[in-house]
C-alpha cells in the first residue's frame, strides 16, 4: 500500500501545535509550508497525507531545534537522531541494536525510557514513562512507538510484524487508523505500553550503512508510517487494484474476477479484516483525493474525473460525505478550485 495514497487524522499535526506553548505561532507558520490548509486544524474530521505529516514534522523539528518536537522537558537537539543511529550500524544484530537503542535515550531523555527485556526468544520494549506527559500523552507515545518501529525496520530493510503491542490507555476514537501507523495486534488498558518482537527478527544482522543513513533521516518521521500489508491482506490486495484503476467505476464482482476468486469469498474475506468493498474504495477515493488536492494544482472536477466521477456535483457530495468538508478546503493555500 501506497504512502504517498494514505492518510491520517489531522490530529496528529494539531497534537504537535498544542505542545509547543510559546512557540506555537512558529509552528503555525510551518503548517502552510508543509502545503496544509490551516483552516483543517479546527476540522474534526480532518485528514493529512503522511507525506505533509513528514514535512510538517521535519520543519517544525528544524524551526525549534528539536526532534522531539517539545514533545518531552528536555529538547533532543538538531542530529541526535543521526547520532543514534550511527551507533546502532555497526551492531551485529537487530537485537544488539535494539539494546544499544534503548541505553541511547536513557542518557539524552528524562520522561521516558526505552527499557529491554526478553523472554522465550521475545524481545519486550517497553515505554516506561518517568514523567507525567501531560494533555497530549498518547500522541507522544504514539509517535514513540513509531520511531521504534521506524528505525528497527530500516536497520534490517525489512518491515517488522510485531508479535504483539501493549497500549498503557484506554482504546482512543482513532484506533481504526493504527493499521496505518503499527505492524501488529494492538492490546489497550495495558499496564505499560510496550512492543514484542520475534527471535526470526532479532537475529537478523544490519543491512543499511552511513551510505543509506542521509536518505532515511531526510524521510523521518514519514517512513515510521507504514501499513501492514500480512495484517490485512485482502483489504490491501483490493485497495492496490483499485488504484491502479481509479478512473474505472469498478464493482466488487469485477475486482472479484481480477483477484481469481468469487464475489461472496471475497467478501467474507474483508468481513473477516473488518472492512468491506464499499469502504475500500471509499478510503481509498477520498485518501487519492486528499493527496491530489494538496500537492498538485488540477481543478476539482478533474480530480473527480479521475476518481470516477463523471458528475463535479457528485464528487463534492462525495468528499463531503467522506471527510465533512469540501475539496476546497483541503486546497494549499493559493491554490485554484
Amino acid at each position: 500500500m501506497n504512502n504517498r495514497s494514505t492518510t491520517i487524522p489531522i490530529r496528529f499535526v494539531s497534537g504537535l501545535l498544542d505542545c509547543l506553548g510559546l512557540h506555537l505561532d512558529r509552528g503555525l507558520a510551518q503548517v502552510a509550508r508543509a502545503g496544509i490548509a490551516p483552516a483543517l486544524l479546527t476540522e474534526e474530521n480532518g485528514r493529512v497525507t503522511v507525506q505533509q505529516f513528514g514535512a510538517f514534522y521535519r520543519l517544525l523539528a528544524a524551526e525549534i531545534d528539536d526532534e522531539t518536537p517539545a514533545l518531552f522537558s528536555r529538547p533532543l537537539r538538531g542530529g541526535t537522531l543521526k547520532f543514534l543511529c550511527l551507533g546502532l550500524l555497526n551492531a551485529s544484530n537487530l537485537r544488539v541494536a535494539l539494546h544499544r537503542f534503548g541505553g541511547f535515550f536513557r542518557i539524552i531523555l528524562d520522561d521516558l525510557r526505552f527499557e529491554t527485556s526478553e523472554r522465550n526468544g521475545v524481545l519486550r520494549i517497553a515505554l516506561v514513562e518517568y514523567r507525567d506527559l501531560g494533555p497530549q500523552r498518547v500522541l507522544k507515545l504514539e509517535l514513540m512507538l513509531m520511531l521504534v518501529q521506524g528505525v528497527a525496520s530500516w536497520l534490517i530493510e525489512r518491515r517488522i510484524e510485531f508479535s504483539s503491542i501493549e497500549l498503557a490507555y484506554p482504546k482512543p476514537a482513532h484506533a481504526a487508523e493504527y493499521g496505518h501507523m503499527y505492524a501488529g495486534p494492538t492490546r489497550f488498558d495495558q499496564a505499560v505500553t510496550a512492543l514484542h518482537i520475534e527471535r526470526h527478527y532479532l537475529t537478523t544482522p544490519i543491512r543499511q550503512d552511513k551510505a543509506a543513513l542521509s536518505t532515511f533521516l531526510s524521510n523521518a518521521p514519514t517512513d515510521w508510517i507504514y501499513v501492514s500489508i500480512n495484517a490485512r491482506p485482502t483489504t490491501h490486495r483490493v485497495r492496490d487494484y483499485l488504484e491502479a484503476h481509479l478512473d474505472r467505476a469498478l464493482t466488487v464482482d469485477q475486482v472479484a474476477r481480477a483477484l481469481h476468486t468469487s464475489s461472496r469469498t471475497l467478501a467474507r474475506r474483508l468481513a473477516a479484516e473488518g472492512s468491506n468493498f464499499q469502504a475500500v474504495k471509499d478510503t481509498l477515493r477520498r485518501d487519492v483525493a486528499i493527496a491530489r488536492l494538496a500537492r498538485s494544482r488540477e481543478p476539482v472536477s478533474v480530480i473527480g474525473e479521475a476518481l470516477g466521477f463523471e458528475d463535479p456535483t457528485a464528487f463534492n457530495r462525495a468528499f463531503k460525505h467522506w471527510t465533512g468538508n469540501t475539496p476546497s478546503a483541503y486546497r494549499r493555500p493559493g491554490s485554484p478550485n
